[in-house]
């Protein structure tokens, strides 16, 4: 899509177009809307990672939450299923898979909410030695690893989704 197009759709309109950007929170493009125009993907990107700045603590762990476990055998957003699988965690063998399991428990046990990476561009190696490594980041220093990840899966997903 265009950006021109973007900056003229009415808010239910922009927000259907780009609500799957953050991972099942169209809220993020309904409020964000109010800042059009966009002059630029860097520009819409930078007023939705605004937006969840500005949103409440539970907002924000709301967002963490709705993204799926890496190498998670379950339903989960069309573009995460494709993220997931230019790292090759579809092709887990058994071993594999379920030493992400682990990792994503105890994670999760930790933190509260799933791991997060944007991972494209990473191997199945590289995504299991960050799982690793950052399960011994303290909570806050966490929180703020995964918003930053997810920000960067949104220009990713933006950068695709819209014609320069």
């Amino acid at each position: 899509m265009e950006l021109e197009t973007l900056n003229s759709l009415d808010q239910p309109a922009f927000t259907e177009v780009l609500g799957w950007v953050f991972e099942h929170s169209p809220w993020v493009a309904e409020r964000t809307w109010v800042n059009r125009p966009f002059q630029s993907v860097a520009d819409l990107h930078q007023a939705m990672v605004e937006t969840v700045k500005e949103s409440t603590m539970e907002k924000k762990l709301a967002l963490l939450r709705a993204h799926p476990d890496l190498a998670a055998r379950v339903q989960m957003a069309d573009a995460s299923v494709k993220e997931q699988a230019s790292a090759g965690l579809n092709q887990l063998t058994k071993e594999e898979h379920e030493e992400f399991l682990s990792l994503n428990n105890a994670y999760t046990s930790k933190f509260q909410f799933p791991f997060i990476m944007a991972i494209k561009g990473q191997t199945k190696e590289t995504i299991r030695g960050n799982m690793k490594e950052r399960v011994n980041n303290d909570p806050a220093e966490e929180l703020q690893e995964a918003l930053t990840q997810i920000y960067k899966i949104a220009f990713f997903r933006l950068e695709d989704f819209i014609i320069k």
